[in-house]
């Protein structure tokens, strides 16, 4: 027997059905083994040796592992062709060795596409393990513990609420920080524009001003509303006639097929994706056998491929849309991932695969890939320009016209958004008028004006990054690889460092204190040049050309002396410095001149930047006497500047002054001073948007008590909690709709929402089965088929597993929904405190066997030691 390793059971069915019996297919669901996230994992004074530990969760699939390859004559590693496949199949070979299971014979194989095809045509062709490929792994894997776990307890320590740095991660949520800042510095400056609105031969058009009195018009050259109005008048008055008809043909050729990056970005562009979702679904559409593998940095395409998409192309249009020659593409591989093809379709006879955003993914996919094999487009620009009697006016008219659409009958690359240097560069410059048609003009011609207008305009601010441009940056900059920039972008949402509105990334305060720090005080290794350069160094890993443990070892020797030094310096003394380099983003200059630092409310102390259990904060210099606070992030107090504490009132019974505040989590109300203060914070779904005096003596009296349940006789309470209003019974809670409910809600309503919210329960709980597909085949637990709110997916009572896009549920066997629940539980880490209901006690042994003590522990500590 010959035993074949993939990550997934997707993989492992698709490819034990090609290979036939004498090959037995298990999957590793992925790494099986990470650095423990505690001090020692890597130890640099001992040629930074590593201590692995198997992840908590894989027992069961390792013990299935190392059973079968203690009876088998040959083992094949075959997971995915990159270099965390190549670290996967190394793991796997490791463990195997040290329990002395490993099979005589270990052969690697890769293949590009799980087609039979191209696995059969892989395992043809085994080789052993690329140790380059495996050296650049354990380089970045140290790297990224080194820094994490050097830097995060600095962080922790110097920089209350932070939570976290990373190599990449950090020098990612510097571009979102800087383009923040870019925002906020933004001075917008006035100009307007010149047209006029004519017709030809009955054809309407639209010509802008380019000079005027003999000037080039640029686009801040008018800049006044005075100057734009004696501009169009000049306009008006005068009779244009054509001076120069200028036609340039255009080519346009079709983009590359998609790299993992450019993927990413057209997939956010287009379909509104994030990085984390597109990788998703591409994962499943390739151990579908859909396309061929999505991490890659390669714009080639096989040969038979190409060959295959020009078939097609002349099948779905005419020759003329098939060049004479094929096209090739070519990359600069520094490594081996980027000798990898393209993503392209694996099938260009099948252009529909699966169905929701499986199928739009495809489509993305086939279509870009088909269109890069595609003739060119070819189009005619048009310029006229017409000038007055004076000859020192001049109007001009742009039009494009699509002579032969080539690739673009299929596909148009997605553009994003222009940066900050070329925002309004082209307001009112015409560019929007090029796709137009332009009625055909001579020499001489006089075309009717119809209407003169002058539009006012204001430059823009460059705009935030979306997921497609923040990747585009990063590999621009070479910092990271696009296989990482998925995660990386996700850790960073995963630590409120941002926030998502719209599809843009905005910095949030703990983001941009952090991004200070480092800046401060280790700007070297949050610097583009050095991030980048390091990746280079890791490329040379992998291409043979450098030694990974002499890298690390440069690395460490001035990274580990500058955390010394910083972890030496009192908090006090780190706010201070931080206060200092923020002084221009925190205490801008005031128009009128007095002092930024001023106090707004005593008028005699002096703000700054002071450091609190749960963060950053700037303070009056007079506390206690002056309470004055504002948030870290409101620079200049911009965005509502906090003028200090406001009296609403006294209350009624205690005839105390109630007054509200701004804090660093939001404004609350108050009542008292001291540890005697009574606070509540302030909802946004107060009814009438204001806060009044009555609102704030109901605030203040929560929680309030119902009355005792008829049933239990304990008490039923309402109150505002971290997620919004809830009732509160014998430790079990319901929710409540909005604030008012809280002070309007009754016994009787109590009641039933209490019932309704425990009948809830589990997702499946008073629900009925779409079917009841029988007995499962090795836990004899009964798998159901049910509808839920993300679409369809089969339960044995203990293991939810949603189905794939791509599987009819109408078609589900149950031996294929018994894989997708074992395949959910292996995959899911352990649960503290719940067990698995088994009715037999072979089934209770399996499911304590999988469950080892500490797994729930260090399924978190396991993420945590990631650095995406």
């Amino acid at each position: 027997m010959q035993l074949v390793i993939v990550e997934s059971p997707a993989k492992a069915k698709t490819i034990e059905k090609y290979l036939g019996g004498d090959f037995h297919v298990l999957a590793s669901y992925g790494h099986i083994r990470d650095l423990p996230a505690k001090d020692g994992s890597v130890d640099p004074d001992h040629g930074f040796a590593m201590q692995w530990e198997n992840y908590g969760d894989k027992g069961k699939q390792l013990k299935a592992i190392s059973d079968a390859a203690k009876q088998a004559s040959r083992l094949i590693l075959a997971t995915d062709p990159d270099r965390e496949g190549e670290a996967i199949s190394w793991h796997v070979q490791e463990v195997l060795r040290a329990k002395k299971a490993l099979p005589a014979v270990v052969d690697r194989v890769t293949f590009n596409a799980i087609t039979k095809a191209a696995v059969l045509d892989a395992m043809a062709k085994p080789r052993a393990l690329d140790e380059d490929l495996i050296d650049a792994y354990r380089a970045r894997r140290a790297l990224d513990y080194l820094v994490g776990f050097t830097l995060s307890p600095v962080l922790w320590r110097k920089l209350p609420g932070a939570k976290s740095a990373g190599r990449v991660q950090s020098v990612a949520l510097r571009l979102v920080v800087e383009r923040e800042r870019e925002i906020e510095s933004f001075t917008p400056q006035e100009y307007w524009s010149v047209a006029a609105d004519m017709e030809q031969d009955g054809t309407a058009f639209t010509a802008r001003l380019v000079r005027w009195k003999g000037e080039k018009i640029e686009r801040l050259t008018i800049g006044r509303e005075g100057d734009a109005m004696a501009a169009k008048a000049d306009v008006e008055a005068g009779r244009f006639t054509v001076e120069k008809v200028e036609t340039k043909p255009l080519t346009r050729n079709p983009p590359p097929p998609f790299t993992t990056s450019t993927l990413q970005q057209e997939a956010a562009r287009k379909l509104g994706f994030s990085a984390s979702h597109t990788m998703r679904i591409a994962q499943q559409l390739y151990e579908d056998g859909a396309i061929t593998y999505m991490r890659t940095d390669g714009v080639q395409m096989d040969g038979s491929a190409i060959s295959a998409a020009r078939r097609a192309i002349a099948e779905r249009y005419d020759g003329g849309y098939v060049p004479d020659k094929p096209r090739i593409y070519q990359t600069k591989a520094k490594n081996a991932q980027e000798a990898h093809e393209a993503i392209r379709p694996t099938e260009f006879s099948r252009d529909k695969v699966g169905s929701g955003d499986h199928a739009r993914l495809y489509d993305l996919v086939f279509k870009r890939a088909l269109a890069s094999q595609m003739a060119s487009a070819r189009l005619e620009r048009t310029t006229i320009d017409m000038n007055d009697a004076t000859g020192t006016h001049t109007l001009r008219a742009t039009g494009q016209v699509v002579i032969f659409p080539g690739f673009l009958a299929l596909y148009e690359e997605g553009r994003d958004d222009v940066s900050a240097a070329d925002h309004g560069k082209h307001a009112g410059s015409g560019d929007d008028d090029d796709g137009k048609l332009l009625p055909r003009m001579s020499e001489g011609d006089a075309p009717a004006k119809k209407k003169v207008s002058a539009e006012q305009h204001f430059t823009q601010p460059p705009p935030r990054y979306s997921e497609a441009s923040l990747v585009k940056r990063l590999e621009e900059l070479g910092i990271g690889r696009p296989s990482t920039y998925a995660s990386t972008l996700q850790v960073l949402k995963d630590r409120d460092y941002v926030r998502i509105e719209k599809n843009r990334f905005f910095a949030e305060e703990s983001g941009r204190l952090v991004t200070a720090f480092l800046e401060r005080f280790f700007e070297r290794y949050v610097s583009y040049d050095f991030t980048a350069g390091l990746e280079d160094e890791l490329d040379d890993i992998s291409g043979g050309r450098a030694q990974w443990q002499a890298v690390l070892e440069a690395f460490w020797k001035d990274f580990k002396p500058k955390t010394a030094e910083v972890m030496e310096q009192k908090p006090s003394d780190i706010t201070a410095a931080l206060d200092k380099f923020l002084e221009p983003m925190l205490f801008p200059p005031k128009a009128d001149g007095s002092n930024p630092r001023a106090c707004p409310l005593c008028g005699e102390g002096q703000l700054s930047l002071r450091g609190g259990r749960f963060g950053a904060f700037i303070a009056c210099s007079n506390y206690p006497e002056c309470k004055y606070t504002r948030k870290f992030g409101q620079p200049g107090g911009k965005d509502g500047e906090d003028t200090g504490p406001e009296v609403l009132g006294k209350h009624p019974e205690t005839g105390q002054d109630i007054v509200r505040k701004s804090g660093r989590f939001g404004p609350y109300i108050e009542m008292g001073e001291g540890k005697e203060a009574k606070r509540g914070s302030i909802p946004k779904d107060l009814p009438d948007g204001e806060l009044t005096l009555d609102w704030a003596v109901k605030l203040l009296s929560l929680p309030r008590e119902i009355g005792l349940h008829p049933e239990t006789g304990k008490p039923i309470v309402a109150n505002i909690g971290r997620f919004g209003p809830y009732l509160l019974h014998d430790g079990k809670y319901g929710r409540l709709s909005s604030t008012s409910e809280i002070f309007e809600v009754g016994m009787n309503s109590a009641v039933v929402k209490l019932a309704e919210a425990a009948n809830r329960g589990p997702r499946s709980a008073g629900r009925e089965p779409l079917k009841v597909l029988g007995a499962h085949p090795r836990t004899e637990l009964e798998i159901k088929l049910m509808e839920g709110r993300y679409g369809a997916y089969v339960t044995d009572g203990t293991t939810n597993a949603t189905l794939p896009k791509t599987v009819d549920k109408d078609a589900l066997t149950l031996e294929e929904a018994a894989q997708l629940i074992d395949a959910r539980a292996a995959a899911a880490p352990a649960k503290k405190g719940k067990k698995k209901a088994a009715p037999k006690k072979a089934a209770t042994k399996k499911a304590d066997t999988a469950k080892k003590p500490g797994a729930a522990k260090k399924a978190p500590a396991k993420k945590a030691a990631k650095e995406a």
